[in-house]
């Protein structure tokens, strides 16, 4: 049983990371969203199966969090400021999709081996989910300057709090408190950043950074 725990949390963990590049590879709105649920659904399988496997039943509150919040609400709202903002449907990449996905697979490489040097000490199972959080984390980051439209820009921000859950879980959980705290603040994060948006395309009919450069150099 316990090789088994092992193996599923690696599963789900590394699963993870593999929807991080899907989230990278993807060129279109719609699908960009799409993806990201998955990301979600994927997040709270690992933290109820992390629940499961330490007796942490608070983690299941986290998972339900995650479920609710990142795979049903900002989701629908995504696709609603999608449709409002009239957002093309395409997605530009700086430097392109291959050169993207490089970059992820080098990172990906690092993660392991600076965690997996740094956490020698530490459990198995967690010291190998902390070196998958770090790759989601940094293929978030990765996604955010690689990206152009400032929609994706925010999924890409929630993708590497995603990673930042998956290691808080890995680590033998977090308080609840703690839990419900980040929940509420990432939620208000996204509804700022909502509000943000709509003002940016009714002042500049544009949601693309590149163009807001461009903006903000007639300005000077």
């Amino acid at each position: 049983m316990g090789n088994l725990s092992f193996d599923i949390a690696h599963l789900f963990a590394g699963g993870l990371v593999l929807v991080s590049f899907m989230l990278l590879y993807q060129d279109r709105m719609s699908g960009l969203i799409n993806i990201f649920t998955l990301h979600a659904v994927v997040l709270s399988l690992s933290v109820g199966w992390q629940a499961y496997t330490q007796r942490a039943w608070h983690l299941f509150v986290t998972a339900a969090i995650a479920l609710i919040f990142k795979a049903l609400i900002i989701p629908l709202s995504l696709r609603r400021i999608m449709v409002r903002l009239r957002i093309h449907r395409t997605v530009e990449i700086i430097g392109g999709v291959g050169v993207t996905m490089l970059v992820g697979i080098g990172l990906v490489a690092l993660s392991m081996v600076v965690m997996l040097r740094a956490t020698a000490a530490a459990d198995p199972l967690a010291r190998e989910d902390l070196a998958f959080a770090l790759s989601v984390v940094l293929l978030g980051l990765l996604m955010m300057v690689t990206r152009r439209n400032a929609v994706s820009q925010v999924i890409g921000f929630m993708s590497l709090e995603n990673g930042l859950i998956l290691a808080a879980a890995g680590a033998k959980g977090m308080p609840l408190v703690v839990e419900i705290s980040v929940a509420f603040s990432v939620l208000i994060a996204f509804i700022v950043i909502g509000v943000f948006l709509f003002r940016i395309r009714e002042r500049f009919d544009t949601v693309d950074v590149h163009q807001l450069d461009q903006f903000r150099g007639e300005y000077r």
